[in-house]
């Protein structure tokens, strides 16, 4: 039974790291990190998780997982440059992990977060997501060869065993990197990420425009889901604490380039079903190694980025867009799933994935702003019925 735990910790980690390191990666990297920074930040990430993920199962015996903000990295892709560069994204990491500790402290805050219609909140992050999710369809028309069999890798393994169908994708893309460009092969030898640290400034748009969606989105399709799925298990952890870690995890971490530390909600079943153990009081043992796997995961940050700094940038973004199709499928779903407020939520949706940028705010707060401007002044209108 030890060994059951212990796997399905592995497993998680596993699974959470390689299905979505691209997307944090491209994410900083899109935001203005160097190559060096944007490790340091995986590095700092995992350390992270890691550290609060062993924390949390351990004082509150249960199985609590942490990862970063997979939906938070492909808002850094899709937000792209910002006002005042990267210290000024490092800048709006802070906020959001500011804000993170605010909702854990002050109540209103959280519930205002709730107050947001759940459809719009779901087409905001199907607005962040759609523009990273078109990167596959690109690169099979830029690089086919070495997507198609990415692709067709993730299909097989999507159908017969869709936890790794992404780890799969993302090992035929390495295969495919080294057949195709044989010299790259170096590129991949084991290289000690460092810590790169840069002091964050804050600039006013950014801040609006990227620190407040990367909270929302955070809060709304990661603490909000992750404390759902461990309900759904029988698991009641108190949301406050974790709020309060992970949210101060964010502020520490941000300098180096962590963008986001956050409960887990796609992982959080490997943990706390029962597959992990048939006793639920024992599965906490399961997120203690969870913790442990990712301090190790970090360790590969290095790897990860030679990895995807060696690879043509769109095959890499095609497995991150890939990565993020079941949260896409889920976030459409949840957009349009009240006939009231569909009109709404695709206004949210539209204007979150248009790429504007008005007084150096980007799309995402926009397309909320617009989504909720509209419901506010169409809910109590009724269409007159044609006679």
């Amino acid at each position: 039974m030890r060994s059951q735990l212990f796997i399905a910790g592995s497993i998680a980690s596993l699974v959470g790291f390689a299905s979505s390191f691209t997307i944090v990666l491209a994410g900083l990297v899109a935001v203005g990190a160097t190559d060096r920074e944007a490790a340091s930040g995986l590095l700092v990430l995992s350390l992270a998780m890691g550290a609060v993920g062993m924390w949390a199962s351990w004082r509150l015996r249960q199985p609590i997982g942490i990862v970063w903000s997979t939906p938070g990295a492909a808002l850094l892709v899709s937000t792209g440059d910002v006002e005042g560069g990267y210290r000024a994204a490092l800048g709006a990491f802070v906020v959001a992990g500011v804000l993170t500790v605010i909702a854990g402290l002050w109540r209103p805050l959280a519930r205002w977060i709730a107050l947001i219609p759940g459809p719009l909140a779901s087409a905001l992050l199907a607005g962040v997501l759609l523009p990273v999710c078109f990167a596959p369809a690109r690169s099979m028309v830029d690089e086919p060869w070495l997507t198609a069999p990415v692709i067709i890798v993730w299909v097989v393994l999507f159908r017969f065993a869709r936890r790794w169908a992404v780890p799969g994708a993302l090992v035929a893309a390495v295969l495919a990197i080294v057949i195709a460009q044989p010299d790259s092969a170096a590129d991949f030898a084991p290289a000690w990420p460092a810590f790169t640290a840069s002091w964050p400034s804050f600039h006013l748009g950014t801040m609006v425009g990227l620190g407040l969606p990367l909270f929302i989105v955070t809060m709304a399709s990661q603490n909000v889901a992750g404390m759902a799925v461990l309900r759904s298990f029988g698991y009641t952890p108190p949301l406050r604490p974790l709020l309060l870690t992970t949210g101060a995890a964010t502020v520490a971490g941000a300098p180096f380039g962590a963008h986001g530390i956050n409960l887990a909600a796609i992982t959080a079943a490997l943990l706390a079903g029962p597959d992990a153990h048939p006793q639920p009081e024992r599965r906490w043992v399961a997120g203690v190694v969870s913790g442990g796997a990712y301090l190790f995961l970090g360790l590969l940050a290095g790897v990860a980025t030679a990895l995807v700094a060696s690879a043509p940038p769109l095959l890499i973004a095609a497995v991150a867009g890939l990565a993020l199709f079941g949260a896409l499928t889920g976030a459409l779903a949840g957009a349009m799933a009240d006939a009231q407020l569909r009109d709404a939520a695709v206004i949210t949706l539209v204007v979150s994935a248009s790429g504007i940028s008005a007084v150096g705010i980007s799309a995402p707060f926009w397309g909320l702003a617009a989504g909720l401007l509209f419901h506010a002044a169409t809910r109590h209108w009724r269409p007159v019925s044609e006679s």
